[in-house]
């Protein structure tokens, strides 16, 4: 081909690459001895993960703000929703009591089973995201709390209400909670405390809300209306689970067995790993599961006992009520306060939860102390004191779940935190009231409980790098530069599909085309 020819074909291959791939193909076909295999590379699919590359550097790692905040605003109604609602099913005890003839133990077991079932199921929950979606997990738990509430409408026996708001809804709770905190605290890093503060606030405000709310539900359409209403309301679950992109949780190759794989150890594997077992046989991890357990055995005991000991130190009923109310008010500032403060950088996050669990432990055993005068100011001043210290704990223990174990393992590790805590939850009401059986005050109740919390704090001393100032390394992290890195590399897995994740050609490509030779 002589030169203006060769000139005019490369003055065509170049319009081409302004129009369109066949356009290309069309110019190729005319001059056959036209190089454009340069001009070819500018038309390859770019693989979806380097695509983040082309973003600012800013964009690609700001992920404390845009849609995360829509999340945490998903996060927010649906806590309340789970744990608000369950808060609130007190105002049906009366009703259940009177309706079907049963003593009050017999009652109680209804909230308790629904609360077991919902942190005996996270770990299922979780295990569900590692493997599925977690949209559809979460609009599915949605859905399983509706129906929990709706079919105990119809209730004829407290079995019904057992399986009913007990094992169904909590079903539906355990698959909703769980996931939506990993999901939260995935799309945050530096105000990942503040986020779930202002999320887990919505629990006080809730309760503050659905207490009159479900009152007047009662007595307007009796229990079996309020309960079919509460169902169609829980159902608002579903969309802020809708509202978690499209993502699937891929899981390293390593760790997972080969679908081909059919046999029983094969099967056994695969749910260990989505289950994230191995944490259980990791020093860090179990140290602080352990204290976090130890916490739950006294963390609830003045919720369940305040208003008990202080009507019996001689409080009127009114009285009473208020210094819950005041707790649970403070208890509100002290979430949204610690998350804004915990973000700031000053102090490590676990040295934060020690503090407030060491303060939250002296003030419970403070409560008997500040009532032996007979003070109400005392007693009011102490409640709003633990109020403020609970409430601050609470996003924390969640916050610090990612520095253990890091961000891949975050929502396994979550799941099993619940599932195992939840026994120590359930054993501190009892222990409380055996107590108070025995010694015929509360006294003893709430020194045993602070003790246990103050215990906790015990625990975490022995984690590992404790006492150092900076946060060591997290498990995983691609570069010591930068161990922010991995949590990106998460979120970048997480909203991508699985099929994107490698070039087709097998090729690592820069988005560029190879310099000159």
């Amino acid at each position: 081909m002589t030169q203006p020819a060769t000139l005019a074909c490369g003055k065509l291959i170049i319009m081409s690459i302004d129009d369109h791939r066949e356009d290309l193909r069309r110019v190729t076909l005319a001059f056959p001895e036209a190089d454009t295999s340069r001009a070819s590379l500018l038309f390859r699919p770019f693989p979806s993960t380097d695509m983040t590359k082309l973003r600012p550097k800013a964009e690609s790692q700001g992920l404390d703000g845009g849609y995360g905040w829509v999340l945490v605003g998903a996060l927010f109604v649906s806590t309340s929703l789970v744990f608000g609602l369950m808060r609130s099913l007190g105002i049906f005890f009366v009703e259940f009591v009177q309706y079907f003839d049963e003593s009050a133990q017999a009652i109680s077991w209804i909230s308790s089973t629904g609360l077991a079932a919902q942190q005996f199921f996270s770990p299922l929950g979780a295990a569900l995201c590692n493997a599925y979606d977690t949209r559809w997990v979460v609009m599915t738990g949605g859905c399983l709390a509706a129906l929990g509430l709706i079919l105990a409408s119809q209730a004829t026996c407290l079995v019904h209400l057992y399986l009913t708001m007990g094992v169904i809804s909590g079903l539906g709770w355990g698959l909703v909670f769980t996931p939506m905190v990993a999901t939260v605290m995935a799309n945050f890093t530096r105000r990942r405390t503040l986020a779930l503060g202002l999320a887990f606030s919505s629990i006080g405000l809730s309760s503050f809300a659905f207490n009159p709310l479900f009152q007047l539900l009662v007595e307007l359409y009796t229990w079996r209306g309020a309960l079919l209403i509460l169902g169609g309301l829980s159902l608002n679950i579903v969309p802020c689970g809708a509202l978690i992109g499209p993502q699937r949780r891929s899981k390293d190759p390593a760790k997972v067995v080969s679908e081909s794989g059919v046999s029983c150890a094969s099967f056994l594997q695969r749910a260990s790993s989505y289950l994230e077992l191995p944490l259980l046989f990791e020093r860090p991890y179990i140290t602080y599961t352990l204290a976090i357990s130890l916490l739950n055995v006294g963390y609830f005991v003045p919720y369940f006992h305040l208003v008990a000991h202080s009507r019996q130190v001689g409080f009127s009923e009114y009285q009473a009520a208020f210094v819950m109310s005041a707790a649970g008010a403070t208890d509100i500032l002290g979430r949204i306060a610690s998350g804004w403060f915990s973000d700031l950088g000053h102090f490590r996050l676990i040295h934060l939860l020690s503090v407030w669990t060491t303060l939250a432990g002296v003030f419970i055993m403070l409560l008997p102390v500040s009532s032996l005068s007979g003070s109400y100011a005392a007693l009011m001043v102490i409640s709003m004191l633990y109020g403020f210290c609970s409430g601050a704990l609470t996003s924390l223990v969640f916050a610090v779940v990612p520095m253990i174990v890091g961000v891949e393992r975050m929502m396994g590790a979550l799941g099993l935190l619940q599932l195992i805590e939840s026994g120590a939850g359930l054993l501190g009401a009892p222990l409380s009231g055996l107590l108070k059986d025995i010694t015929g005050d509360y006294t003893a109740s709430f020194m045993v409980a602070g003790g246990f919390v103050v215990l906790g704090t015990l625990t975490m001393v022995t984690l590992p790098h404790y006492f150092s100032r900076k946060d060591p390394p997290p498990p995983k992290s691609l570069s010591p530069e930068d161990p922010d890195k991995g949590l990106h590399a998460e979120l970048e897995q997480m909203h991508s599909s699985p099929s994107d994740m490698n070039d087709p050609t097998g090729e690592v490509t820069n988005n560029r085309l190879p310099e000159d030779t």
